[in-house]
Parts: C-alpha cells; structure tokens; sequence
C-alpha cells in the first residue's frame, strides 16, 4: 500500500474544495443557493433531471408508460446541469431538499405532488398507472426486494467505486480495491439471479428491472465509468444478456436520450417536451443558439 496517510483533526472543518471533477459543487450544507423558479411545461407530469443513471431509471419508465398506451404519463423532461447547480435553485430545492436530481412534480393531482428520490419516483408512477408491477400480488415483496437493493447497493457503485476510480483528483488502493471487491461482490448477485430469470422478477419486466440496468448495465456495457475491462465484466454472462435484451426496447433507447449532454449529438436530447422530439429536437437537428 502507497496511500498516502491522513490523520483526521479532532474537528472537521470545511476550509477547501476536496478536488475532483464535482469539487465545485460539493457543500457541506443543504438549501438553496439562488432564486430561480422551475419551468414549468404543457403536461401532467414534470421532471427535472439529467440523464445520469438515476435520470435514465426515470425516463425509461416514462417512456415505457407511454409504449403500453397510459396517455396520462406525458410530460416534459427540463435539463438540471448539476455542474453548473441548478439543483440549488430555491424552485428545485422546493422539489426536492435534498438537491439531487431526478425530482417529479405531479400537476394531475388537485394541488402539484412533489415526489423525489428515483426510487420512490419509480414506486409512485407505477402504482399510479398500475403497470410494471408484478400480476401475482405474492411476486411484489420479490420486487420491491430487487428495486431497493438497487437503492441501497447503487451508492457504493457510485460514490464508492465510480468516484475513488475515475472522478478522484487521485487514485489510490485502498478505496479502489475496497470497493472494487463490492462492485464483483454486486455483480456476481445479479449474475446468480439472473441465471434462472429472464429478468429481476422471473419472466416479468418491471420497475425493478428499469432501476438496477442504467448502474449495473451502464456498467457491463462499459458506458459508466468505463470499467469493464478493469472488472472483467464479460465473466457476468447472465448479467450482459440481461442488459443487452432490455438495450434493444425503443422505449429504453429513448428513455436514455432524454436529458442527455455528452455523446453522439444525435443521442442528445436535451429536454423533452413531446414525442415528436426525439425526431425533431435532438443536438444534431438544432442550432447550437438553442441549446
């Protein structure tokens, strides 16, 4: 071990940027830090997000309800730059205190609904359209089981490996082989239950599945973090058919363009105000003044 060795101080104190690439938005305390309102768009249902893993599990259900014919998921999807803290307008931290994205706000309800965090977004639109959840009312422990595994195991794929491996100002050991070990650990959980399972519930997709595929597939598929090779994923083969079949639905492809900003322009689409956008609207087909 190189690592470098730190004595913590008897008090910690907030003196300096820890460094790394989300330094500049990293904060002690919570709140907002300008006033800016949300916008606020033409249908039921308004999200406010970006398309990191978190952001896709949300855009992917919507657009899945969309596919199964619930006219009533239509909404518009507005761009929050985390880089740039938005989440810390005085409209987004009244969506959400926390300041994470993704947050929903339900305008179908008599008075708006504010519901955040992505798992409880994912539990509160499935139930509201009464789809993506298990038909066998014995199956929904199973399911919610899978969906806050996810919730609980995502943080140390994120802020545990994800950060010491590619976001760190520098890599050391320890954190990375700590949570590498974890990261395998996750891998091999999903591998052994797909192995039986077309998908996290036997032979029914659901919002189980739409939660734990933008982490663990982005990461099979060396989109996040770009450390397949560093883990060996291909050794999860039950895992890589799983993510391969649910990255052929149109509903997922689409789900995965919305509040995007990195990659390909024509995969890009930055806010999605209805279905006519992904032809119309993405980086490629709009002028570089109305982004």
């Amino acid at each position: 071990m190189t690592d470098t060795i730190y004595t913590p101080p008897k008090i910690w104190k907030w003196e300096s940027e820890s460094g790394g690439v989300f330094a500049n938005i990293n904060r002690p305390i919570a709140g907002a830090t300008h006033e800016k309102e949300l916008p606020v768009g033409k249908h039921p249902l308004q999200l406010y997000s970006l398309a990191t893993p978190n952001g896709v599990k949300i855009t992917v259900l919507l657009e899945e309800l969309l596919a199964a014919g619930h006219a009533g998921a239509e909404y518009d999807a507005h761009l929050i730059r985390i880089g740039e803290g938005d989440q810390f307008s005085s409209g987004f931290v009244a969506a959400n205190p926390n300041s994470k994205i993704p947050a929903l706000m339900d305008h179908s309800t008599p008075a708006p609904t504010r519901v955040f965090e992505s798992g409880a977004i994912m539990l509160y639109l499935a139930e509201k359209f009464g789809a993506f959840l298990p038909e066998d009312p014995a199956k929904r422990p199973e399911m919610l089981s899978w969906l806050f595994w996810q919730m609980g195991s995502a943080p140390f794929l994120g802020g545990g490996f994800g950060h010491f491996y590619k976001y760190a100002p520098e890599r050391y050991e320890y954190p990375i082989n700590r949570y590498t070990m974890e990261v395998k650990r996750q891998l091999d959980v999903l591998n052994r239950r797909l192995a039986d399972n077309q998908f996290m519930c036997g032979d029914e997709y659901t919002i189980a599945d739409m939660s734990i595929w933008p982490w663990y597939g982005g990461v099979v598929a060396n989109v996040v973090y770009e450390a397949a090779e560093f883990l060996q994923t291909h050794e999860y083969e039950h895992v890589m058919r799983w993510t391969k079949e649910i990255a052929t639905r149109d509903a997922v492809k689409r789900g995965r363009m919305v509040n995007r900003t990195s990659g390909p322009l024509e995969t890009q689409l930055h806010e999605r105000h209805d279905a006519s956008d992904f032809e119309l609207r993405t980086q490629d087909k709009i002028a570089p003044e109305e982004t």
